[in-house]
């Protein structure tokens, strides 16, 4: 299973979102970008579609910002990533283009089909939070630089 540049920039945005939870600091996109060290133009695709699907919060402005709108024990990883990889194909029989001439007697479209749902299903079990509990959310805050007040 391939995830896309995309989800896991989404990923990254609401791990660095639900680290920083806490904190009074007001979160930009340029900040996040900084610290990830990737593109702000593709991360502000990103935060609009995390917007547009209720996640977060997005404030423009001078004094704008990103916030998680939710709690991280809200956010299911299985669900986001379905969501955001949704029409994306595996293999070329999965897609609506399908020229593979063994697609009629080819059991891989089965197989992989049911690897991939074994893939969501263990997603499934995850939330946000998982991500950021115990000690590994002071290891987060510190690697991505993120004040602690």
């Amino acid at each position: 299973m391939n995830i896309s540049r995309f989800t896991d920039y989404s990923l990254r945005v609401l791990i660095y979102l639900a680290a920083a939870k806490e904190t009074s600091h007001i979160i930009t996109i340029k900040e996040v970008a900084e610290r990830y060290q990737i593109s702000k133009n593709h991360l502000m695709k990103v935060v609009q579609e995390l917007s547009a699907n209720n996640h977060i919060n997005a404030t423009r402005g001078k004094n704008g910002g990103i916030k998680l709108n939710t709690a991280p024990e809200n956010i299911n990883i299985g669900q986001l990533v379905r969501s955001i990889e949704q029409g994306s194909t595996l293999v070329e029989c999965f897609g609506k283009d399908n020229q593979c001439v063994i697609t009629s007697s080819c059991q891989l479209k089965r197989m992989f089909a049911q690897a991939m749902e074994s893939f969501f299903d263990c997603l499934d079990q995850y939330t946000l939070a998982d991500l950021i509990k115990g000690e590994n959310k002071a290891a987060l805050r510190q690697v991505l630089m993120i004040p602690i007040e």
